[in-house]
Order: C-alpha cells, then structure tokens, then sequence
C-alpha cells in the first residue's frame, strides 16, 4: 500500500522498484496507490489536492482495507489512512499482519504539529501504529530508533537506494564520467534535484551560489522544482521525468543537498546524494541527519557545517576536475556496495517473506 503512484518518489524507490525482486522471490503482489500520479501531480501544480481527489482517494483505500484478509500480509507505506483516528486505522488492519516502512519523520507532522489540540489527539498515532506492526522497516537509525521506542516488535533499517544499472552508462562508467566531465568544464554543472514543495531549501544556497556566481563561471540545473530567485547566477530548469532523471543528473558535474537542521530533515534518507553519487558526482551536502552516514567527508565530497562552506567547497569542486573525478568514483563504489537495489533486493524480498 503505497502512499503515491510512481511519481512520488518515496513510493516508487521504497516500494515499487522493489517489485521484480519480490516477483523473483515467489511473492505476489497488488499495489493499491492512496494518491495515484495525477492527484499528486496537481498538489504539484495547484499546491494542494482536491476535496473531491481526497474523497475518492480514501474511498478507494478504505475499499482496499475491508477486503483485506484476502492478503497474508500488508506492507504500508508510512500510514495507511492519514488523519484518521488510530483506532479505525487499527480496526481496519485487524486480522492480518502488517509492516510499515518509513522514509521521512511522519510522526513529526503529528507531534510537532502547531496545533496543540492535534499533539494531544495525534502525537502517539505513528507509535501506535508501530507498536502493531510486524515488522518497521526505516530508511535510517533516527526513524529506527522511534520504532524501537514506540514498542515495535522487529524494526529493520533499509536505506533509499537506487538501480545502479539504470544510473550507471552503459559503457565504461569511469571513461563516461570523464568525458562528461571534460564536456563541461567551460560551465560545469552543479545539480540540484527534487520536488516543488522541497525548493524551500534552496534558499541556503543563494547567498553562496550569488556570491560564486561573481568570479566562477558554473550554471546551476534545477531539476523538478520550481523557479527560484538567484539574481547573478545562470540557473536553468530542467523537467523531472523517471525515464530520463539518470541521464539529467549524470550529465551534470557536482550534486548537492541543502538541509535545515530540525528534526523533520533528520528523518530523511538521503536519496538525492544517491542519486548523484551513482552518476558518479562528487556532492556537497549539509552535515544534517543521515547525510554523514552517506557522504565520506573529503573523499566521496564534502559536508557543510555554515553558509561559507558551501562557497569554499563548490568553489574547490568547480576549479578541480581531477578532484571531481575522484570524489566521484568513491561516491560510486559506494553506492555499488551500500546504496543500490541489487544489495537491498534480496534482503527487502526476505524480510517480506518472513513475515508472510
């Protein structure tokens, strides 16, 4: 039970990619989107959905639930009925044994929520659901460790990872990486990418990119987002599209990710630094959450701890191909070895069945 279709990318990477691995493991499975595609892609374009896009939404997963025990197992993306009063969400998952698996810190829209009301009547509904659970898989230790609390009976930590066969070139991925690199080393390309409700955090970067934009010649590709205020700096907006997201980012030449630091941002999983890091991109990134575990700092990039950082380090990367080259490989084995579907398959496929 996926939250999203295969335009949001929690769903798509957390969940249906995983599909020819559970298929190959004898395990079948029906996908029941809460919000398909084309209701998130107008959240996307309106800012919000529909109240008659929500109705059905719900309508067609609380259909979903009653016929439930017809499964041996349910497999939930964070929560299977968002708002709703625990109790019927917990009545609704009776009978059969569920997992949940969490890639962002939900709990913290109920918990920290500004509405003190909503603190009191929700602030537990993620333990609750958690503490009912099978099995809890989380992207990384922070949302393992509010598993662990709320009392869930196994929790797991998979980490967002990415089909490297669909990231890496088909030739020979070092020889490739150089070229490109060389391609662009007149106007390198720092890339960021992600989704018009994630931009706000663009705004760590303009104040650097502005200032670097003054003597470094470099353009800043946005893909997936919306368009941004950088007076100075050459930006240019690229449409995000599944079947060419790999080819956009790799053609590029640094990666990066601005974080806030509240707790909402340490329960991300980290997956545009995956993302860039398959490409074979050298990527700066805020020192926040689960990004330390993913980047080696000053090997695989470099990690941020102020707004000055962000100057010197790109600075370094745009000036140094040799560097970018290097730090790019490492990223990549990395990825090979921790961050890609090939290792986490096998492992996603056997949780499930133990399960069954």
């Amino acid at each position: 039970m996926p939250k999203y279709g295969r335009l949001g990318a929690s769903s798509r990477v957390r969940m249906l990619q995983y599909l020819p691995w559970l298929r190959q493991a004898e395990i079948e499975v029906t996908f029941q989107a809460l919000l398909p595609s084309r209701e998130l892609a107008q959240r996307y374009r309106l800012g919000r959905y529909s109240w008659r896009a929500l109705l059905v939404a719900y309508g067609n997963r609380l259909r979903a639930l009653l016929v439930r025990r017809q499964y041996d197992l349910l497999w939930i993306e964070k929560e299977a009925l968002p708002w709703m009063p625990v109790w019927l969400e917990r009545c609704l998952l009776q009978g059969v044994p569920y997992v949940l698996d969490y890639d962002d810190a939900v709990f913290h829209h109920y918990d920290a929520h500004s509405n003190p009301l909503v603190r009191v009547i929700y602030g537990r509904r993620i333990d609750t659901l958690m503490a009912g659970a099978e099995l809890v898989v989380a992207g990384n230790n922070y949302l393992a460790l509010r598993a662990k609390q709320s009392g869930a009976k196994k929790v797991e930590v998979v980490p967002t990872v990415v089909d490297v066969n669909k990231y890496r070139p088909k030739t020979d991925v070092l020889g490739e990486i150089a070229r490109n690199l060389s391609s662009a080393i007149e106007s390198p390309r720092i890339v960021w990418i992600g989704a018009p409700a994630t931009v706000k955090y663009l705004d760590l970067l303009k104040v650097p990119l502005e200032k670097l934009a003054t003597y470094r010649r470099f353009t800043f590709r946005i893909v997936g987002g919306r368009p941004v205020d950088m007076p100075g700096v050459n930006v240019e907006y690229v449409d995000w599209a599944e079947d060419t997201e790999a080819a956009t980012v790799g053609e590029c030449d640094i990666g990066v990710m601005p974080l806030l630091d509240s707790p909402w941002e340490r329960g991300k999983c980290g997956y545009k630094l995956v993302q860039y890091m398959a490409c074979g991109l050298p990527v700066v990134a805020s020192n926040i959450g689960v990004n330390p575990e993913i980047v080696l700092d000053r090997q695989s990039g470099f990690l941020v701890n102020s707004e000055s950082d962000w100057e010197t380090y790109l600075d370094r990367l745009l000036c140094d191909k040799a560097l970018r080259i290097k730090m790019g490989r490492t990223g990549l084995k990395r990825v090979e070895r921790f961050y890609s579907v090939q290792t986490t398959g096998p492992q996603m496929a056997d949780l499930l069945r133990a399960m069954l």
